[in-house]
């Protein structure tokens, strides 16, 4: 079974050049510093004119490793807080499947326990090979 974080950003105004220029630096930056060449990261692929007022919008798929669950998805939440501070005005939906992931304004997108060390330990020592955590 996948389980995939979706992301999207409507209003009624098109991105700018100035904003499209940032989300791509934000977009790159973050790819950068993504801790898997072998997993999804942030991957934006709508927006502008594929529907009504959709600004933004894409997926990343998590991984299936569980050591490697946790800090993808604490990556690419953290990517769409950072896009979502760089786009004003705009109505943002994510969520994981089915679940919403809330908003807050001084952590941005985040789901409980996400940050949780020794969550991450115990869900990393699942896999195994404990050079499979690092991230």
């Amino acid at each position: 079974m996948s389980v995939s974080l979706y992301y999207s950003a409507r209003r009624a105004q098109p991105l700018t050049d100035a904003e499209s220029a940032a989300v791509e630096r934000v977009v790159a930056a973050r790819a950068r510093s993504f801790p898997y060449d072998d997993e999804e990261s942030l991957y934006l692929y709508g927006g502008d004119d594929d529907e009504d007022d959709q600004i933004l919008a894409g997926s990343t798929k998590l991984p299936s490793d569980p050591g490697r669950w946790i800090p993808v998805m604490v990556h690419v939440l953290d990517s769409v807080t950072e896009l979502r501070r760089t786009v004003g005005g705009a109505e943002w939906h994510v969520h994981m499947d089915d679940v919403d992931v809330p908003w807050d304004e001084s952590e941005g997108y985040a789901l409980p326990g996400m940050r949780d060390a020794a969550l991450a330990a115990e869900l990393g020592g699942l896999c195994g090979n404990p050079g499979e955590q690092a991230g």
